[in-house]
């Protein structure tokens, strides 16, 4: 009878366990998905920013075709893509395209006075702010998720419960965001 009782109660123990870890493991994805949600909602108001910020200096350099075709074409990335891995990808590209179009806009001066560019340049920069918290939340979620399904004993039966680690978000090209975008005027 004994024997039954101390079983018993390692069962117990057991559910109980596992049942808190399943639901602290629950609340871990929820949070980096809501993190994630963060940076593409960031993201997507740093490319909604591009046309308005490409029109603004398509008005004083007509001629630099090339530097808004990789703008377009970087907003274009940036918003299709899927994931931390495609995303990082668009980051590169995208930081790429921003510091061309700030460095066309350093050869016109009187581009560099107007309103509306100073505007946009200071909605660009919160927005790159934006990123790089939402950024480090993620990462940070993403870091407590993955220990929790790493460490021992969870990770003898977790990814049998349907939890897979979570991939950093991390860019691709580190020496290309370093230093925020130089603008000088």
């Amino acid at each position: 009878m004994i024997a039954l009782l101390i079983a018993l109660g390692i069962v117990v123990i057991l559910v109980i366990y596992v049942w808190a870890t399943y639901n602290s493991l629950v609340t871990l994805r929820v949070r980096v998905d809501e993190a994630w949600s963060d940076i593409t909602v960031q993201l997507k108001r740093r490319a909604d920013l591009i046309p308005t910020l490409v029109d603004t200096v398509k008005g004083y350099a007509a001629h630099e075709r090339g530097v808004f075709e990789s703008v377009t074409s970087a907003r274009a990335e940036t918003l299709s893509a899927q994931g931390p891995a495609e995303a990082s990808v668009a980051e590169n590209h995208m930081q790429e395209a921003l510091k061309s179009i700030f460095a066309v806009a350093e050869a016109y001066p009187q581009l560099q006075a107007s309103q509306n560019f100073l505007q946009l340049q200071g909605e660009l920069v919160d927005t790159e702010n934006k990123i790089q918290a939402s950024r480090r939340f993620y990462n940070g979620g993403v870091r407590e998720f993955n220990t929790k399904i790493q460490v021992f004993p969870n990770t003898i039966f977790v990814r049998g419960l349907g939890f897979r680690e979570r991939d950093f978000f991390e860019v691709e090209d580190v020496a290309s965001i370093s230093e925020p975008p130089r603008i000088q005027f």
